[in-house]
């Protein structure tokens, strides 16, 4: 069994319950979380993040350019954060920027380059276009506060070079707390969505017997030339550049703490040569639903995700358990 997958100590009540008819799933709100790319000799090449927590050692730090002992030769490093082990949902573990979809964005007209938001619909597997605009807009929006990346750009040609200035720092805040939805920040500054620069690559679904709950869409990027990421999220201790490849080793070892789908997505990325390539792929990968089930089996509660077996996890289906497997 893998050693570094994390999951909430309450999991085992809660499947109890929920076997029991005692508990009620909670609807999972619509996310959306970006793996960045860049590929070596890049703008931000022997850089590995920042370290504001004072404890531990940056995983990515593996030599010159981080990460790169793994993965396919020369390949990418992917972005990546610790979420503080303060947060109530997987604190302490490494994930990609995201977070929830604004319900603003559903519905108001935006500048927008790239496939249309019928194909989008269609491949994110949901049923109107202002749904598939607000998880595409989720997915640029939360890059751009937590890593300061940002995929638009003045025309549909282009992407901004620069959002380190203290107006687009103003920006960046207002979006974080809520008081500027996306659409009105990319209509204040005359922007187009430049969705052709992402690529839809996984859909995983929380857990019935979660209190939190996410319907999360993983999309894969390349990081723009001109920008470089930022430090800048409040929910991240730690952020990094590491080749994929790398990062599921280290996960393997016990070293890093991750989610299932953040494992997965971490394989699946290995083998690409570039960021470019790895975007072409997108299209090709399975956008079905992964939703974890749990059945009792003995003397045991049985957790697994259906296609994926390394996650099985056997739980006493009596006392305390959970934590790190």
């Amino acid at each position: 069994m893998s050693q570094g997958q994390w999951y909430p100590p309450e999991w085992p009540d809660r499947i109890r319950a929920l076997a029991a008819g005692e508990l009620t799933a909670v609807a999972p709100r619509r996310a959306a979380t970006v793996m960045l790319l860049r590929d070596p000799g890049g703008p931000e090449a022997g850089g590995t993040g920042g370290d504001r927590s004072g404890t531990g050692g940056d995983p990515g730090r593996t030599g010159g350019d981080p990460g790169r002992t793994g993965g396919a030769p020369d390949g990418p490093v992917v972005h990546m954060l610790r979420r503080r082990t303060s947060m109530a949902f997987a604190g302490g573990a490494y994930a990609y920027p995201g977070g929830g979809v604004d319900p603003r964005d559903d519905d108001r007209l935006i500048g927008w380059a790239g496939p249309p938001l019928e194909h989008w619909a269609a491949r994110l597997g949901v049923a109107t276009v202002t749904e598939a605009q607000a998880i595409v807009c989720a997915a640029v929006r939360e890059m751009f506060e937590e890593a300061g990346v940002l995929l638009a750009g003045p025309t549909a040609r282009a992407v901004v070079g620069d959002t380190t200035g203290d107006d687009w720092e103003a920006d960046r805040e207002a979006l974080v707390a809520r008081e500027l939805s996306f659409a009105e920040f990319l209509d204040r500054r005359g922007l187009v969505l430049r969705s052709d620069l992402l690529g839809a690559w996984a859909r995983w679904i929380t857990p019935e017997f979660e209190p939190r709950r996410y319907d999360t869409w993983f999309f894969v990027a390349a990081l723009p030339e001109g920008q470089r990421t930022r430090d800048v999220s409040t929910e991240a201790d730690r952020t990094v550049w590491i080749a994929p490849a790398e990062a599921a080793r280290r996960y393997d070892r016990g070293e890093l703490l991750m989610m299932p789908p953040t494992v997965t997505t971490l394989r699946a990325l290995a083998p690409y040569r570039t960021a470019a390539e790895a975007l072409g792929a997108a299209d090709g990968q399975d956008m079905a639903p992964v939703l974890a089930q749990a059945r009792l089996e003995g003397g045991e509660l049985v957790l697994s995700w259906p296609g994926h077996d390394e996650f099985t996890k056997h739980v006493p289906a009596t006392g305390p358990g959970g934590g790190r497997a």
